[in-house]
């Protein structure tokens, strides 16, 4: 194992970034998904009246297609993005694989669907039998932790679509999971009330969204390199950067299948908090008791001279997680959570009869659509 480097001061910045100076547009993106919503919406009717047809539609954390006899088959898919250009830095590609269980059975239980298992996806630049095994043994722990199967997936060597400086480990990784539940349980946000309780559970960190910002303002505006110390951090950038993102499964099932009145389910990923904007109800979000973020959020934030909207657009800023309950059920949410593990809080609660906003009190921000303003 490397020794660590000597912790470092924090560069000094050459100026504010977010995530459309790095190349990821949000804007552009809305564009983008306006048209695939278009062409895709019109696919919920080809199984009309038949088993399997859709019974949401899109926008939700997972889809559910009707099975007939009152059971439903939730399906969600997502990736690892470029957490995995860090595995590759770190030479260490064993916990990515837990990441894309992770971001797609966190997914599933949105739904109020229990995972029940996954296909993954694997793109390579060749067949390298050591890369390979290192991740497999991610998908495995993953898979273990989520109580899932991998009956399956895909291997494909593509060395012509990927590349790297270091030859033979460039790949992606994408999986499709999916989970099973009674369509009578489906959890979807309607009947939420005016101050329901709102319980974030604490991440692991930055989870695996907003790794390119992270990445150009650690290793290219701060100077830091995957071995670099940081003494707030208690080990290297890099080592904090691939800390898997966190299963929430366990939990959440036992919350589902107890007498808990489970009203939203929210995973909070791309987009921040604005994620629990992503129900039925017509209400609002008072976010008033935020724990403070892990150190890694406040160093890109420094290193990158970040607005705190474009952080809390980005980054799950500590909570990956949310339920919200009526306040009766709160103790025995974090009293759940607590059994697994999981730290929770409450963090705020809902305002019926609002638009759809977040508002997080302490940082004065006010969230609408997909972007955090200055309220």
């Amino acid at each position: 194992m490397k020794q660590p480097q000597e912790s470092n001061p924090v560069a000094p910045s050459t100026g504010a970034i977010d995530y459309s100076s790095v190349g990821v547009n949000v804007d552009r993106e809305e564009n983008a998904l306006s048209g695939l919503h278009r062409w895709l919406d019109k696919t919920l009717h080809f199984r009309d009246g038949l088993t399997g047809s859709p019974a949401m539609g899109i926008g939700f954390f997972a889809n559910i297609l009707n099975l007939g006899n009152g059971m439903g088959l939730a399906i969600s898919t997502d990736g690892v993005g470029t957490k995995i250009l860090v595995a590759r830095m770190m030479n260490k590609y064993d916990t990515v694989g837990i990441d894309c269980i992770a971001m797609n059975v966190n997914d599933i239980i949105c739904v109020g669907a229990e995972p029940i298992a996954l296909v993954d996806y694997l793109g390579i630049q060749e067949a390298n039998a050591e890369l390979v095994e290192q991740i497999s043994k991610g998908l495995h722990d993953g898979a273990k932790t989520a109580r899932i199967s991998i009956p399956g997936g895909e291997l494909a060597q593509i060395p012509e679509m990927l590349t790297d400086e270091l030859p033979g480990v460039a790949f992606d990784l994408v999986g499709t999971a999916i989970g099973s539940v009674h369509l009578d349980r489906v959890i979807n946000g309607r009947g939420i009330a005016d101050h329901d309780l709102i319980i974030g559970l604490r991440s692991s960190g930055i989870h695996s969204n907003g790794l390119t910002l992270a990445r150009r303002a650690l290793f290219e505006m701060g100077g830091f390199g995957v071995d670099t110390f940081r003494d707030e951090l208690g080990r290297t950038v890099g080592e904090e950067l691939l800390e898997p993102t966190v299963i929430y499964v366990p939990p959440i099932m036992e919350m589902l299948n107890s007498e808990i009145e489970v009203k939203a389910l929210a995973h909070i990923t791309g987009d921040g908090l604005m994620n629990l904007t992503r129900v039925e109800s017509q209400v609002g979000f008072v976010i008033d008791n935020l724990p403070e973020p892990q150190p890694i959020f406040s160093l890109i934030q420094r290193c990158g001279t970040i607005q705190d909207e474009e952080m809390f657009r980005v980054f799950n800023m500590g909570i990956g997680f949310c339920i919200v309950v009526p306040e009766r059920d709160a103790d025995r949410v974090l009293n759940i959570a607590g059994k697994h593990g999981n730290q929770g809080y409450v963090i705020g609660h809902t305002v019926a009869g609002s638009e759809k906003t977040v508002s997080l009190t302490q940082n004065g921000l006010i969230g609408k659509g997909r972007k955090f303003f200055k309220g």
